[in-house]
Parts: C-alpha cells; sequence; structure tokens
C-alpha cells in the first residue's frame, strides 16, 4: 500500500437531486475534494444491489453493480431522458437544517422508473456508436451477466418472491425453461444489461478521474451472498442447500461487543469441498471482476476464512452455533496462482484467533485496527497506535461503528480517562485528537469517516449492527465541509507523510 490516508463514504452518502448520492457530478466534486484535503484514498461500502434492510452486503449479484447508484444526468447528457425526467420529487428537496438521508423507499421506483424510459430510447436507435459498446460489455462480461440478467427478469415476472418459489423448471434452471423465458423477454432482459453497462461505464470513469488526480479507490467485498441472488440460484451446488433449493445452515456471528445475542446474518454458506475440487473459479472470477472496479479491495469477515459460525436454518438468534472450518491457505493460494499480486485488506475484526492472524501474515494482507476499541485498561491492546505495525489500516472507526463524537459521549468515564491521558488531550475534539494519533502512527494508511472528520454525533452514523432497519441512509451536504476542515485535514496528512504528490496533469472535472 501506498503510504497515505483517505475518507470513508459510500457514494449514496453525497448530495444529490434525486433522493441518493450518484455517480454524477457531486461524485466529481468529492473527489476534488479529496484532493484538496490531501487525502490519497476513497474507501466505499460494497457497490451491488442493495438487499433486505437496504443493506449493500445482501445484494443480489456478487458482480453486478447497485442501480441507484447510476447517473441519470448523465443518461441525460446522451438523450436517453429529457429535461423533465431530472425533476426530482419535493421529497428530496434538502431540508437546510437536516439534510435529507435517503429514502430507499421512495428513491428506488423513481429511478427505475427513468432507467426504464433511458433504456427505451436507447434501445429505439440500435446503429449508434454506443451501442457497439454496449455490446462489447455483454459479451466481455456474459459468462455473470446473463445469470444476472435472466434472475432479474424472472424474480420481476414472478413479484420478486424468493427462487424456491418459482415454477420448479425455472428455480432448477432447466434449459428448455431459461430458453422460454430468453425468447419470450428480450426487451426485459436487455434492460437488465443496459443498467448494468451504464452502471459499469459511469464508475469505471469516474475511476478514471479519481486516480488521474491521484486517489486510489478501496472497494469492500462481502464474504458471503444473499440468498435471493443470481450467484445462488446459479450455482445452487457451491452453496449448503437441500435438495430443494433451501438454505440448511446460514451465516452469522455469535455474540460479540455489538450483540449480546451475536448477529443472525441469514446468508447460505459455502460449500467449500465444492468450491476446492473447481479450484475456487467462482472466488477468483468474483475479485477479479472487483478488482476491476477498486485499486484494493477489504474483504469482510476474513475470520470466516478459517472458520465460521454456522446457525441452524430456524434458528431464532446466533447463539446456537456452531465452527466450522473454512478453505484457509487453499484460497489464497489459488488467488495467488491466479494474480500477480494480491491487493486485499483483511477485516480482521471480532472474535479473532492466532490461525486467523497466520493467515493474514502467511499471505502478507494489511490487518484493520480501530481506534475505537482502544481504551480499555491494558497498554498492549493491539488497538492502540504504539501497538501497530507498518502493514495495517488504522480506522478512528468503520460503519459498523458509532460516529467518534458519539462513542466519545457514551464511554464510560474510566475509559475517557484512558483515552484523554493517552492522547494527551482534554476530549472537547476528540474525532481530531483521534485522527491525529492516527495520523502520526506507522501505519501505512489510515481511513476517516466523514462523519469524523466533520465532527457528527451519533445521530450521523451509517449502520448499527444487528439492528434490521433505519441503516445505510446518512448523506452529508456541502455546506457541512468548512475550509477549516480540508485545511486541517490537509496539513495533517503532509505532517506526517501521508499527502497527495502534486501533479501537473490532473484532469478537470466534467460539467455532466
Amino acid at each position: 500500500m501506498q503510504h497515505g490516508s483517505g475518507i470513508l463514504l459510500h457514494p449514496t452518502s453525497l448530495p444529490g437531486k434525486f433522493g441518493c448520492g450518484d455517480f454524477g457530478a457531486e461524485a466529481y466534486q468529492f473527489v476534488d475534494w479529496l484532493v484538496s484535503a490531501g487525502q490519497t484514498y476513497w474507501q466505499v461500502l460494497p457497490l451491488g444491489e442493495i438487499g433486505p434492510g437496504n443493506s449493500p452486503y445482501m445484494s443480489s449479484s456478487a458482480f453486478a453493480g447497485g442501480l441507484h447508484m447510476i447517473s441519470l444526468a448523465e443518461l441525460a447528457s446522451y438523450g436517453w431522458l429529457q429535461a423533465d425526467d431530472l425533476e426530482p420529487l419535493p421529497e428530496f428537496r434538502a431540508d437546510p437544517v437536516n439534510f435529507n438521508p435517503v429514502n430507499f423507499a421512495l428513491t428506488r421506483p423513481f429511478r427505475m422508473e427513468r432507467l426504464q424510459r433511458a433504456a427505451k430510447n436507447f434501445f429505439a436507435h440500435p446503429q449508434h456508436d454506443m451501442f457497439w459498446l454496449y455490446e462489447e460489455f455483454c459479451s466481455a462480461e456474459s459468462a455473470w451477466l446473463e445469470d444476472y440478467a435472466l434472475f432479474m427478469t424472472i424474480a420481476a415476472r414472478e413479484q420478486w418472491r424468493d427462487w424456491t418459489q418459482w415454477p420448479p423448471n425455472l428455480a432448477q434452471r432447466y434449459a428448455q425453461a431459461l430458453l422460454g423465458i430468453k425468447m419470450s423477454c428480450p426487451e426485459e432482459i436487455a434492460f437488465w444489461k443496459f443498467c448494468q453497462w451504464s452502471y459499469a461505464r459511469q464508475w469505471l470513469k469516474l475511476k478514471h478521474y479519481a486516480n488521474g488526480r491521484g486517489i486510489k479507490i478501496i472497494g469492500d467485498v462481502p464474504i458471503f451472498v444473499a440468498y435471493q441472488s443470481a450467484d445462488v440460484w446459479a450455482h445452487q451446488g457451491l452453496f449448503e442447500l437441500d435438495e430443494n433449493g433451501h438454505p440448511t445452515v446460514v451465516a452469522g456471528v455469535p455474540p460479540d461487543y455489538f450483540s449480546e445475542t451475536g448477529q443472525l446474518w441469514g446468508n447460505p454458506l459455502y460449500r467449500w469441498r465444492i468450491h476446492e475440487e473447481t479450484d475456487f473459479a467462482w472466488w477468483i472470477a468474483r475479485l477479479r471482476r472487483a478488482l476491476q472496479l477498486a485499486d484494493l479491495v477489504r474483504i469482510d469477515h476474513f475470520r470466516g476464512f478459517v472458520a465460521y459460525w454456522e446457525i441452524p436454518v430456524d434458528a431464532v438468534n446466533a447463539i446456537g452455533g456452531r465452527w466450522q472450518p473454512g478453505p484457509g491457505a487453499k484460497l489464497f493460494e489459488a488467488f495467488n496462482n491466479a494474480f500477480s499480486h494480491l491487493p486485499i485488506i483483511a477485516e480482521d475484526l471480532g472474535l479473532i484467533t492466532p490461525d486467523v492472524l497466520a493467515l493474514r501474515d502467511q499471505f502478507k494482507l494489511p490487518g484493520m485496527r480501530v481506534l475505537q476499541f482502544a481504551f480499555g485498561d491494558r497498554m498492549d491492546n493491539p488497538f492502540l497506535p504504539h501497538n501497530y505495525v507498518a502493514n495495517t489500516v488504522a480506522y478512528t472507526g468503520t460503519h459498523d461503528n458509532d460516529t467518534a463524537m458519539g462513542w466519545w459521549h457514551t464511554l464510560p468515564e474510566n475509559q475517557q480517562a484512558f483515552a484523554r491521558n493517552y492522547l494527551g488531550c482534554d476530549g472537547h475534539a476528540i474525532n481530531w485528537d483521534m485522527m491525529k494519533a492516527l495520523s502520526h502512527s506507522v501505519a501505512d494508511l489510515v481511513i476517516f469517516p466523514l462523519q469524523d472528520v466533520l465532527g457528527l454525533s451519533g445521530e450521523h452514523r451509517m449502520n448499527f449492527p444487528g439492528k434490521p432497519d433505519g441503516n445505510w441512509g446518512w448523506r452529508f451536504s456541502w455546506d457541512q465541509i468548512q475550509p477549516e476542515h480540508t485545511l486541517a485535514l490537509a496539513e495533517m496528512s503532509a505532517a506526517n507523510g501521508r499527502g497527495l504528490p502534486h501533479t501537473n496533469d490532473a484532469p478537470h472535472s466534467p460539467t455532466t
């Protein structure tokens, strides 16, 4: 990793007129702000479709992108949408006092309707130059795109019921039945492919712009996939399912810092023996796609590759689960054989045992340190900065944590006293005290949630693990970022050798 500093912000948290942030002008403005703040990395959450609870960690595909982040203004620039298509709903207009969070129930149908219009206009004139680019994309990504488009087409026709509730010939993927869908639904299938092409084209253009300005993108790969996904439907043999396609066991984690009853995620678990027999082909394809979209990736729940928590499918919580062995080094040896290097960050948080650390270190993967976990009563706490090693990515907090200010105001007094003494501060600007401690540490990379840069309270946290609803909706507004935030961040990064190298040939921000 390049020695640097970055900001954690999901694109949906950007400002914008259409209910959530997207890959339009505001995203380019954010890249420009990162440059002015002396940052070198932009970390995002998983960029796929959202699932239950609007979670980006429960996507309908491990390969496809989230349609809610496609810039409608960019589609309009090609004439595929008209001016009146870009008139936002009144509910999307920002409250000047409390900037509107994402209302997914309104935002998704609004955007999907306009994507339908754009696709119709796009396919009305198939002889234009962009059509050939679309066809090239469909050919290049066919290995996953065909199954994804079929899955979404059938799911829409089946009123979004679980795929095991579809007609058996479709649920079990009988060739004649799938051919029938292809013959009877060509427009619907083409629509889903158009959306994925639009997503990939826009994101890669944004990534190219960021890279050109010295900003690297950190992606996020969830270890598990959603049950209601194209991946599970298309590759049923790779997952722990019964003969009817229902999960026999599901994923989660035992009781921990976040929940006394553990976390019952509900994802189907992998048949790792079958993955090994196929030389981990599905995982290699998945990582290859992720590294097309990001410069390096954080793999969520890294400890699950050593041992994962297996929960009975009918359990009401995660307490009654058990540890089962994961693929361990075999998977990462397959990665080493497939890739020239492994730009992977190991999310090694939670109940970590020595064998997890051994796997991380065997493949020289950087681990994560979260400063909010540091202030107990022991100076050998691995989350305290003086205990870091260089091959580390250090955070004030992650998307699963409270904001630094929210955390501080709920911290017991003895831990506050420890933190004040360790950081040499009075706690009034604890967010900046924490950021400075990390920036000054030996960690190769430090990442700050934008909420911590802005000193926001716990009301602005992104996710509360174990809470099924009300997450993932936080957004900021540009007037929250003051010049002093930008200057302080830039000066701190420069003082600790984490600043952005000066470039004279940075591209100009597009106008769309």
